[in-house]
């Protein structure tokens, strides 16, 4: 008379209960996995090996599988937080010991500038250099900069704009003379400004008049285009040539000029872009600003049609100096380190690495799993190649539990241990028949 099998299934029962309150403990800890008992039957074999009783001995635990499946995904209000929507595990590393591998994005910057788990684990991926050009290769712990992105200068300006060809002629002696008084509208037909900026940051303030002159007697239309930097005329034209500057402080020739043909439309003159040195002066605070050479001047989107003035597009490539604000991760992990200048540029990218038999990784603790020889070699990547998922900033995956069906099979595993423990129970009682008799 045995009570290896009954004691065998309250074992089971007992860690299968285990396995259940694990789950239920962890349904709403993010990146968490939920797990199963797996069991197995177990029988006597024969010493030689060349057969079996055929009565059972009970049962015991075979596995205790994890179940790598997709847990939902919910926002959150941090840009720090990382949800993988597919398959992938951040790598983390804390510099020692060898690499750990996690579902939970909930990420934070250390006072260095890492970017860190609850753990201090740092997430690894690929750095960028100073031009933001991402260098893959050996992935490593991903660091925002905390130094400032230096300024740009101008060297690019591309207009588009609209001219209205029904107004009238504002150029001296219809258009014989050249001239402009820059505090008399009447002078010229429309304005626009922009704004460059200069070797240190600094903005200048570019200001374009646009006079009109008379038909030629081809029908064609020259505009006259004046220039000011804060405030000052331009000293030199399109082509190098020297601005005469009244006493009034007015320019007498233009920076420049654009002719439109007969039928409107886009200018047949100039048919490149013109070059533009803006030069040096003082901004609205008094300060000296530097002159800035060699801009290309883009006025090919120009036209002159019977319609009013509109300025479609007018931007240059410079900035001033920023500062760090804020960070931005996009679906391909690239994170985007964003300044206080409206400017952007990658800081680095995350690598994810993904396995054969994820179910092979060794739970660590701390939501993050261990590679082992069971799981195979990590094969990493960016997200979105392969099969690695993409990356969602601002949100974090959920636990796959089901709290449900936990809460069903604790209740089935709770009938199964008094079950076992009524089969050790009855056999108690046929043992003590046994014993009594006389």
């Amino acid at each position: 008379m045995s009570f290896q099998q009954g004691l065998s299934g309250l074992n089971a029962s007992s860690k299968n209960l285990d396995v259940i309150g694990n789950n239920i403990a962890n349904s709403s800890t993010y990146g968490s996995k939920s797990s199963r008992a797996e069991f197995q039957d177990v029988y006597a074999g024969a010493l030689n090996g060349a057969g079996s009783n055929p009565v059972g001995i009970g049962t015991s635990l075979a596995a205790v599988a994890q179940q790598f499946t997709q847990g939902n995904i919910t926002t959150t209000e941090s840009p720090m937080d990382l949800a993988i929507n597919g398959g992938g595990f951040f790598q983390l590393s804390d510099g020692a010991n060898p690499v750990q591998y996690s579902r939970n994005g909930q990420f934070k910057v250390d006072r260095e500038g890492f970017i860190v788990n609850n753990n201090q684990l740092k997430l690894m991926g690929y750095p960028a250099d100073g031009s933001g050009i991402i260098q893959p290769g050996l992935a490593q712990p991903l660091k925002l900069p905390t130094s400032g992105i230096a300024p740009k200068t101008t060297t690019k300006i591309t207009t588009e704009f609209n001219l209205d060809s029904r107004v009238k002629v504002t150029a001296p002696n219809d258009g014989v003379d050249t001239g402009i008084d820059l505090k008399s509208p009447l002078t010229y037909n429309n304005a626009t400004s922009l704004t460059a900026y200069d070797a240190k940051g600094q903005d200048v303030a570019v200001t374009l008049y646009f006079q009109k002159g008379a038909t030629a007697d081809d029908g064609s239309t020259t505009w006259n285009v004046y220039a000011t930097a804060n405030g000052t005329p331009f000293d030199t034209d399109s082509a190098g040539n020297a601005i005469e500057i009244d006493a009034a402080g007015n320019p007498t020739t233009p920076y420049t000029t654009v002719t439109f043909p007969a039928t409107g439309g886009s200018p047949s003159s100039p048919t490149t872009v013109v070059n533009m040195d803006i030069p040096a002066g003082k901004n609205a605070k008094g300060a000296d600003t530097l002159a800035i050479p060699g801009i290309s001047f883009d006025m090919l989107g120009a036209t002159e049609n019977g319609s009013g003035f509109a300025v479609t597009n007018l931007t240059q490539d410079g900035y001033a100096p920023g500062q760090l604000s804020g960070i931005l991760i996009d679906n391909s992990g690239i994170v985007m380190a964003r300044y206080s200048n409206g400017q952007s540029k990658p800081a680095g990218q995350v690598e994810l690495a993904t396995f054969r038999n994820p179910q092979g990784l060794q739970p660590m603790g701390g939501n993050v799993w261990a590679r082992t020889f069971t799981s195979g070699e990590p094969v990493v990547g960016v997200a979105g190649d392969g099969n690695l998922g993409k990356l969602q900033s601002g949100a974090l995956e959920e636990s796959n539990v089901d709290l449900t069906a936990e809460l069903v099979n604790m209740v089935t595993a709770q009938r199964a241990y008094q079950a076992n423990a009524q089969t050790i129970k009855t056999q108690d009682q046929v043992l003590q028949t046994i014993v009594n008799l006389r």
